[in-house]
């Protein structure tokens, strides 16, 4: 296989399921990044600092012939569809090549059906029933995967994202190919190890940069340090998927040794479960907050709304802060979704009066509306290519957007739920960060690739919604118990490859 032109096929699906969102995610969610073919696949993607770039660029730089099949995917949203969840997997299945030497999957992680917990472990026994244990299955996920014991079984190993921002996917993406490439030449012998910390983690806690997940992150890359380990990913999971597999875990994969793989799983555990406590992360209430922005010396101040985190499924027109910046008294810059708005917005034009309520159109969890007297300084399509460093290149889409000023308060209305995670989506439209003194982001963490170059302070809010950090404003059904938060004691739990798979 060493002189062999290699071929890769590359496939996949995208979203982050939060089965407490409202409503249901159907297939016309998946309509803005529907990819099939290889030209289409490199259109869109060639370029990018995304995991389909970094795959692109990966099997050039080893001669290896791509073969990209279907791949799709949506904006983080509520449960999908039963009927969507079949279409997508069979589509995945079905447009695997069969001259590939093997496949890179492109997943998140934490995607829930109305009739599969498991999304990803669903479609890799779909795929192992089609092509065969032998075939090289190797996983890409998000750090906020809910890594299941299916997962591991049935791929040959699983690489994940080691930054929250996930600045890195272009070359987790790399990473992946060139294990994936070792492995056809029979280089090496991956065997994964799986533990499940029995901790359900809010994003706010899974910030890589610092504290104690940057400590665990630092310890699981001490790991890779062995030449025998070849990958360590330590998934901070998704506490707002309810179902068994929820919370962080560690896979380590080695080459051939299962018992070292198995002790390295044990350790980092461990030490997440002795240090669980750290990972918890201080709020403030709404007003207080507000207030507490407005004291600050200078500004910018992002008030951290992950309550509304839309990169989390939530809506993205929550009002419980908006509510209190109507009078503001210095610059105050809000983003919030409202299509109504938007087209009312539209139909005045630029320079006329927009007198409207805004946001708190999804349910009582996320606010009322707002009543806004404002002035519409700019309409716009909404379209925007990202220019920081998560995704770059990758193109966007706030649908029609409107800027308005009601005093000191300038609002972005947009048609579509966009997730602040890149200064495109506020420079598309002619702001700059720095002339507000208070900047609210509906986003836990991920707004640091947009604003924190920028903010001199960050607030974190503690308000209702789908992605409260309150975890215990939630009514778990299906996670298994005990779990950390909710219980006082979690309990690990381990596993590994399916012995006889390969």
């Amino acid at each position: 296989m060493d002189r062999l032109p290699l071929r890769i096929a590359v496939a996949g699906i995208m979203h982050e399921t939060n089965t407490f969102a409202p409503g249901l995610t159907g297939l016309e969610a998946f309509n803005s990044e529907w990819i099939v073919g290889g030209k289409a696949f490199i259109d869109r993607y060639a370029g990018t600092r995304t995991t389909m770039g970094g795959i692109i660029e990966a099997a050039l730089a080893h001669e290896a012939q791509l073969l990209p099949g279907f791949y799709a995917a949506a904006t983080p949203s509520g449960m999908v569809k039963e009927d969507a969840a079949d279409i997508l997997i069979d589509a995945v299945v079905e447009s695997v090549d069969p001259s590939a030497n093997g496949l890179v999957l492109i997943m998140h992680g934490a995607m829930v059906s109305e009739q599969y917990d498991d999304v990803e472990g669903e479609l890799l026994r779909k795929l192992r029933a089609r092509w065969g244990g032998e075939f090289p299955i190797a996983l890409t996920v998000d750090l906020h995967a809910n890594i299941s014991s299916s997962m591991v079984e049935l791929s040959d190993f699983i690489v994940g994202y080691d930054t929250y921002p996930h600045v890195d996917m272009f070359e987790r993406a790399v990473e992946a190919i060139e294990l994936l490439i070792q492995q056809i030449r029979g280089q090496i012998q991956p065997v994964q190890a799986i533990g499940h910390t029995g901790m359900l983690v809010v994003p706010q806690g899974m910030m890589t940069a610092k504290g104690s997940m940057k400590t665990l992150m630092d310890l699981a890359f001490v790991v890779e340090g062995n030449e025998q380990v070849l990958n360590v990913t330590v998934a901070g999971g998704f506490p707002y998927s309810d179902v068994p597999d929820a919370g962080m875990s560690i896979v380590v994969t080695t080459d051939g040794d299962r018992n070292l793989a198995n002790r390295y799983v044990t350790e980092l555990v461990g030490w997440a479960l002795e240090h669980r406590e750290t990972f918890n992360v201080m709020y403030l209430e709404p007003a207080e907050a507000v207030a507490a922005a407005l004291a600050e010396p200078i500004g910018p101040v992002l008030l951290s709304e992950g309550s509304d985190n839309v990169g989390g499924g939530a809506p993205g027109d929550a009002t419980h802060l908006l509510k209190h910046l109507v009078d503001v008294p210095q610059k105050a810059l809000v983003v919030i979704c409202d299509p109504k708005a938007v087209v009312s917005a539209f139909e005045i034009g630029v320079g006329g009066e927009l007198a409207t309520d805004i946001g708190g159109n999804t349910d009582a969890l996320h606010g009322d509306p707002v009543f806004i007297r404002s002035r519409i300084r700019l309409l716009f399509d909404g379209i925007y290519s990202h220019v920081g460093p998560y995704m770059t290149g990758h193109r966007a889409d706030m649908g029609r957007t409107a800027v308005v000023e009601c005093g000191l308060l300038t609002l972005v209305l947009t048609e579509k739920r966009t997730a602040p995670w890149d200064l495109g989506h506020i420079r598309s439209v002619g702001l700059w960060p720095e002339d507000y003194k208070i900047i609210v982001a509906k986003s836990a963490i991920a707004w640091q690739t947009a604003f924190e170059a920028f903010v001199k302070k960050v607030i974190n809010v503690d308000s209702p919604g789908c992605c409260s950090s309150n975890l215990q404003h939630f009514m778990y059904q299906n996670v298994v118990r005990p779990v950390y938060p909710l219980d006082e004691e979690p309990t690990p739990r381990y596993g590994g490859k399916r012995e006889g798979l390969r």
